[in-house]
């Protein structure tokens, strides 16, 4: 009896192993989001604290980095600030303090607008082509499935960076350097290859019988993919949406490389904004808060499919 009641599955933890789980999860959770924090507070700092050592905790919070991220200002002698008439807003305000007076906005909000087109762009392409392939390769017969799916595995495994000269002098050429198009391409053949290998294992999960009785039922092939195919893939497609975009959004040597002013995004813009005697990194800080916004909300929103999208096939009956 006493063997009988100490044993437990070897499924289910034990309530020592779960507080331990928990714990565990807590303090990483506590030291991944300690440098997301440090980000916020600075972006609420002046710039001389934003600078202090040791660094300061407690400080008097302020929005000069924000009015400094989305506006561009210039140094005037207090007789012609006195001139002007009375300052139009906090911003404008905050800019006077300081003698210097408010020229006209940034470039941040174009920078951003581009992030948005092109890691958006490029990963609803990515997914919708991913979803095609994958969908072929498991359904079908192709011939030299296998050679195929290891060369598009194989673009995975060259850093994308080292042909990066190649696509810069290609791109030149037939004039999509610095362009939204180009950059919504590049990004979308860097995904793809990921894209394929995450749904197919998740269509594969998909019995075909559901297919072949929408097929007896008097469906066309395309009609049961996507009436019965991709709201069952709707999980791996949200988790595979989720990673493209990551790469997509946070991509810095190709926007670098490729990009200078029209299509710029914002990786490369936030570290070079400069202040009043060198880095303005309130300003920085703000415009990576800002930056970190879209991310967060679209992970958020999909945060019920990606945890089953991750471990969806792990276990088979």
């Amino acid at each position: 009896m006493s063997a009988a009641n100490t044993a437990h599955s070897v499924v289910e933890p034990t309530p020592a192993g779960r507080r331990f789980a928990g714990a565990v999860v807590i303090l990483y959770a506590v030291i991944t989001m300690i440098p997301l924090l440090w980000i916020g507070l600075t972006s609420l700092k002046s710039p001389q604290d934003s600078i202090s050592y040791p660094p300061k905790v407690v400080f008097s919070p302020t929005v000069e980095g924000y009015c400094n991220l989305f506006t561009t200002r210039t140094r005037q002698t207090p007789e012609f600030i006195q001139s002007l008439g009375p300052p139009q807003g906090m911003c404008e305000e905050e800019a006077r303090s300081r003698n210097m007076v408010i020229a006209g906005p940034s470039n941040y909000i174009p920078r951003f607008i581009n992030s948005l087109i092109i890691a958006f762009g490029s990963t609803v392409l990515a997914v919708t082509l991913g979803t095609l392939a994958a969908y072929g390769f498991s359904r079908f017969r192709v011939p030299l499935k296998d050679d195929l799916l290891f060369f598009i595995l194989s673009t995975r495994m060259m850093p994308p960076i080292a042909v990066a000269i190649p696509i810069y002098l290609m791109y030149r050429e037939i004039g999509l350097s610095d362009t939204r198009l180009g950059m919504i391409l590049l990004y979308t053949s860097v995904n793809v290859s990921l894209a394929v290998w995450l749904l197919k294992g998740f269509i594969d999960e998909i019995p075909r019988e559901y297919e072949e009785a929408a097929l007896i039922d008097g469906y066309t092939r395309f009609q049961a993919f996507v009436k019965v195919v991709l709201p069952q893939a709707a999980t791996g497609i949200a988790a595979t949406a989720i990673f493209c975009l990551i790469f997509a959004w946070n991509e810095y040597a190709f926007a670098v490389l490729l990009t200078s002013g029209t299509a710029q995004t914002a990786p490369p813009f936030i570290p070079i904004i400069i202040g009043e005697g060198g880095q303005d990194w309130p300003a920085v800080a703000a415009g990576t808060t800002i930056f970190l916004v879209p991310i967060l909300v679209f992970t958020i929103l999909l945060r019920r499919h990606l945890l089953r999208g991750i471990t969806f096939g792990a276990v088979r009956k």
